[in-house]
């Protein structure tokens, strides 16, 4: 059996741990700069917020029914979500950590626990233990998993936040429930397709021949019918090294100067490095790209990018911060007004067993002093150790509304009046 465990409007849930008052209330939390709603709670969904409204376009809407605006606070966020899956891990051996607010658990060996209370066991220690509401869907296959998920969001009254799929009537009803266009896994393209061939459930995929769904969604969607049927196909999967790093951000407002830029862009370079050495990991080319505003008519548009191979595979903070740097002196022109900028590294190979230039090498002291950086870093928080070039701020966007991050800076910890 799996179990797909999904946090409540995580995000807004985050924000509502630590200011119970807004409990009942509408919430909502902005995209980076505060541009667009990327969260809301189950309040601000009934006033017809949409995800991804513009937040500018909402301001009176916000007004006249006191929602509670926040910028995104990723720190908290993704603090809060360890600690909730940390949570998880205890249920479960076999674990797989799908989004910041999702994982698979599968419960091989369970035969003799009583699943559903097991479930609520799990949803009142994460509540107890965190503050964050969960729902979770348990059924014999991850598809099916997602699908008791659904339901058990969908009813919460009911279900008590928890829905077990342990038989056939029980999978049918839950299939003949789902429209196609809900199915995990497929997109809206073969959504369409499927209604104009008269496909409106689940229920009505799962019935297609073998030959029909292979033609239309290749292996993939075979998988998936298959998965849908109680015949598990689809496992856990396993954290898989990655074959390309970026670093991308928007700017809070727009850089025309050259130092500005080359800050940014030595700083984007330093935590795609931190994010090669996680995963014991060279790069041996990057991309650099820069991008004006394209909703600004008004000023001249200019979006080059450059790609250029390194001399030797590193995954050095100094050594990729030059070498980006070096990129973007290629690409900068005066007289543009640059909104966004990103550091892409890419042509991974795993660090132990890097091969090197005949002629050039990575500077072989650059090893041991980035694991001692790593290592203060850890202890005292990211980027405490940085290079020169770099700002004190590590994220140079506008957050207005950022609330406190209470669990990971002690100067910003909750404090309580008695």
């Amino acid at each position: 059996m799996f179990a797909l465990v999904d946090c409540n409007n995580f995000y807004a849930s985050c924000e509502r741990v630590f200011r119970p008052d807004l409990k009942g209330k509408p919430v909502v939390v902005l995209s980076n700069n505060d541009g667009c709603v990327i969260a809301r709670s189950n309040e601000a969904k009934a006033l017809g917020i949409p995800m991804g409204a513009p937040a500018f376009e909402y301001e009176k809407l916000f007004e006249q029914h006191q929602v509670q605006v926040f910028s995104a606070n990723f720190e908290l966020y993704g603090d809060m979500s360890n600690r909730v899956m940390n949570i998880l891990s205890e249920f479960s051996p076999e674990i797989e950590i799908y989004s910041i607010d999702e994982c698979f658990l599968r419960f091989d060996g369970f035969t003799n626990f009583n699943l559903q209370d097991y479930g609520q066991q799990m949803r009142h220690r994460v509540m107890k233990w965190t503050g964050i509401p969960i729902s979770i869907g348990i059924a014999p296959t991850k598809s099916l998993a997602k699908v008791a998920n659904r339901i058990a969001k969908k009813y919460p009254q009911e279900t008590q936040g928890v829905y077990l799929i342990d038989n056939e009537k029980k999978r049918i009803k839950a299939l003949q429930w789902l429209k196609v266009e809900d199915i995990w896994g497929i997109g809206k393209q073969h959504s369409l397709r499927l209604s104009s061939m008269g496909i409106k459930t689940a229920y009505d995929f799962t019935q297609l021949d073998d030959t029909t769904v292979r033609k239309l969604m290749t292996i993939v969607g075979l998988r998936l019918k298959h998965d849908l049927q109680g015949n598990p196909v689809l496992e856990l999967e396993e954290p898989s090294i990655k074959k390309n790093i970026a670093t991308t951000r928007s700017f809070e407002s727009s850089y025309t100067e050259w130092e500005q830029l080359r800050e940014r862009i030595a700083t984007f370079a330093v935590l795609c490095a931190e994010k090669l050495r996680k995963q014991n990991s060279c790069c041996n080319a990057l991309l650099v790209f820069l991008r004006t505003n394209k909703h600004r008519k008004d000023l001249p548009q200019y979006n080059p990018s450059i790609n250029i191979k390194l001399p030797f595979p590193t995954n050095s903070n100094i050594e990729l911060a030059s070498f980006a740097t070096q990129a973007l002196k290629l690409i900068f022109k005066p007289g543009y007004a640059y909104k966004k900028a990103g550091v892409i590294v890419q042509d991974l190979s795993q660090a132990d067993y890097s091969q090197g230039s005949l002629f050039e090498k990575r500077n072989e002291r650059h090893i041991p002093l980035m694991q001692v950086i790593d290592k203060i870093n850890n202890i005292y928080g990211q980027q405490k150790v940085r290079l020169a070039t770099q700002d004190k701020r590590i994220w140079k966007m506008k957050q207005a509304y950022r609330s406190p991050r209470y669990t990971t800076h002690l100067n910003e910890i909750l404090t309580i009046q008695v």
